[in-house]
């Protein structure tokens, strides 16, 4: 007797994780994702009371990812409160994970209380760690809770932002915004081609 395989859960999540961050909550169908599994839909069901299931244990994966392994990353990994900081943008809000799955959500959440509610949550232990760390520098609470807003509303911000920046690369003036929040020595902006 041969033992049947099943896909399991963690692969239906991860694939209703990429469905959302390209196309959003109506993109992820049991239908397609099991085309895209190479299965049939009816294991699905082993895994998931039905559509609205799956949705929510995404949402749990995500918050999980992005809040406790990215601040258990941060701790491990070390450094002093500037460092942590730029190392939970960069691991938040850059490469091909998190980022698509965060503005994803955030659009969802435009639709969705429930949704909206886990963003909500999300967002404010971000804002914690941001105000813990700037607060070892920054004695002032109201400087504090601008920087934090600020340093926030770069890093999604900037994802969404189509302006052109003179001679400059948006990593260049992203460098210097960093420079200014963190209370960092300036750094001149070169041109693109090289330091002025």
């Amino acid at each position: 007797m041969v033992a049947v395989t099943r896909t399991p859960r963690e692969k239906w999540i991860e694939q209703g994780l990429r469905a959302l961050a390209v196309g959003g909550p109506d993109a992820v169908r049991v239908e397609v994702l099991a085309k895209r599994l190479g299965v049939t839909k009816g294991g699905f069901y082993g895994f998931f009371a039905d559509r609205e299931a799956l949705l929510e244990a995404m949402l749990d994966t995500w918050e999980r990812e992005s809040t406790d392994e990215v601040l258990d990353r941060v701790e491990s990994e070390g450094g002093d409160a500037k460092t942590k900081i730029q190392r939970a943008g960069v691991l938040t809000f850059s490469g091909d994970r998190l980022l698509p799955i965060d503005l994803a959500v955030r659009d969802w959440a435009r639709r969705d209380e429930a949704v909206a509610e886990r963003l909500r949550r999300v967002d404010n232990r971000r804002m914690e760690l941001l105000r813990e760390m700037i607060g070892t520098f920054c004695s002032d609470a109201d400087e504090v809770e601008a920087r934090s807003l600020l340093a926030f509303c770069v890093a999604i911000g900037a994802h969404f932002l189509a302006a052109d920046h003179g001679d400059r690369t948006r990593a260049q003036v992203l460098a210097r915004a960093a420079d200014l929040l963190l209370d960092r020595p300036a750094r001149r902006l070169g041109t693109a081609g090289g330091a002025r």
